[in-house]
């Protein structure tokens, strides 16, 4: 933990330099579905080839995390993610120069690649340099900076496609991003080992994957991307074309759903702390709050599809978003305390490649919902039956929220292997 602990001498400054960072990556990934209606005119695609695109920054997203897991437990994590940053960087800012589908694709899967280090940075750097007390803010306030990214992200850009186009947006948005790199790289350690101590023999992927509670992890989280990946791609278009909104209108309204999630982040991310810090157990609080979350949610996100008012709508979806935000603020505090310092980064790797399969075929299979129904009720309904089933994951497969002790972990595995049948 040297190299954490020396850039943890000032941990509230590295912790708003990681919201900056989430902000500007869910504005980058959330881009597309900014300027997808008048890109999908110029480029003349159907619903079916942008819910391809809109999918295929998942597919690469997903693919690359136990790579990027990996990278990050066993080198210098701040280096790795200044890299990542710099790709997916480039890669939103020559999405303005593309003229076809398939350039505009392979773009995507770059944006994907560069991604792909951002979650498992974010929970090594917590695990091994923030206490259990203050994880549930430091987390909230990253899931915060992950909502208002596509809040301003659909505020702001949507504005700018309407008044300069869809290429202005992304010259503007690439380029503006470098500067973040900056003061990243002067923050990070001049002395300290490129690799992290504690990540040499530590637990491999298959002693993660043999845990009952990882796979608790993986489907809620599954569930909370599919929600969060479905508002995040098509809500803009959906107020557009199913509920008539202008592009000004769809970018101060569409903005509203994730200005309530943000808001609601942090409120739950403080309240669960100050619960815990107060005696309750962690169990309880983590897994309530999110267990809870998604079935409130869940509760009110097809009734925003049903009603005929399309203000009621949007109102509906914000309801559902504050709701979301006693999950998404307590989801990676659970990956955290399970796995510690030693499996964060390998295992929050592994939990974003299976929960970013939701996004890789969610978005792809609401295109196909809504261009052979010709309606986006069956989208609405499907994300409320996933964010009940993932519910349920958090109860039936996390009993406990006790600290994995991989040392006891691996020796039993390993005396098994060699005992006599």
């Amino acid at each position: 933990m040297a190299q954490t602990r020396t850039a943890l001498e000032h941990p509230w400054r590295l912790l708003a330099l990681l919201v900056v960072s989430i902000f500007i990556n869910f504005i980058d990934r959330s881009n597309l579905s900014v300027a997808a209606a008048d890109l999908r005119r110029e480029l003349m695609l159907d619903h079916s080839q942008l819910g391809l695109l809109l999918s295929a920054f998942f597919c690469s997203y997903a693919a690359f995390q136990l790579l990027a897991g990996w990278l990050v437990d066993r080198y210098n994590v701040f280096w790795v993610y200044g890299i990542g940053f710099l790709v997916w960087s480039a890669a939103t800012g020559m999405t303005g120069l593309v003229t076809s589908f398939a350039q505009l694709l392979a773009l995507r899967l770059l944006l994907g690649m560069g991604e792909s280090v951002a979650y498992p940075s974010y929970s090594r750097i917590l695990a091994s340099g923030y206490p259990e007390q203050h994880r549930g803010f430091c987390n909230a306030a990253i899931d915060a900076g992950s909502k208002l990214g596509p809040a301003l992200g659909t505020l702001i850009g949507g504005l700018i496609v309407a008044r300069v186009g869809w290429r202005a947006l992304f010259f503007i948005l690439g380029g503006g991003a470098l500067l973040w790199l900056v003061p990243w790289f002067l923050s990070i350690p001049r002395r300290g080992p490129a690799r992290a101590p504690e990540a040499v023999g530590g637990p491999g992927f298959l002693d993660i994957l043999r845990r009952r509670e990882t796979w608790g992890t993986f489907l809620g989280l599954f569930a909370i991307n599919w929600a969060w990946y479905f508002l995040v791609t098509w809500l803009p278009t959906y107020l557009r074309e199913a509920r008539g909104y202008s592009a000004e209108s769809m970018a101060v309204f569409g903005s509203l759903p994730y200005w309530c999630i943000a808001v609601s982040s942090i409120t739950f991310g403080w309240l669960s702390d100050r619960l815990i810090v107060r005696g309750f157990s962690v169990s309880t609080v983590r897994r309530a709050f999110c267990s809870g979350g998604l079935l409130l949610a869940g509760a009110f996100m097809l009734p925003a599809a049903l009603v005929a008012n399309g203000r009621t709508a949007v109102y509906l979806l914000a309801i559902a978003a504050a709701l979301f935000g006693l999950s998404t603020s307590n989801i990676w505090a659970i990956t955290q305390r399970l796995a510690g310092p030693p499996a964060a980064g390998k295992w929050t790797g592994l939990q974003n490649a299976f929960g970013n399969l939701a996004g890789a075929f969610g978005p792809w299979l609401s295109g196909i919902l809504v261009e052979r129904s010709g309606s986006y009720v069956p989208a609405f309904a499907l994300v409320s039956v996933v964010l009940a089933l993932g519910a349920v994951s958090f109860l039936a497969l996390i009993p406990r929220l006790d600290p994995v002790d991989w040392t006891a972990c691996r020796a039993r595995h390993s005396n098994s292997r060699y005992a006599d049948p």
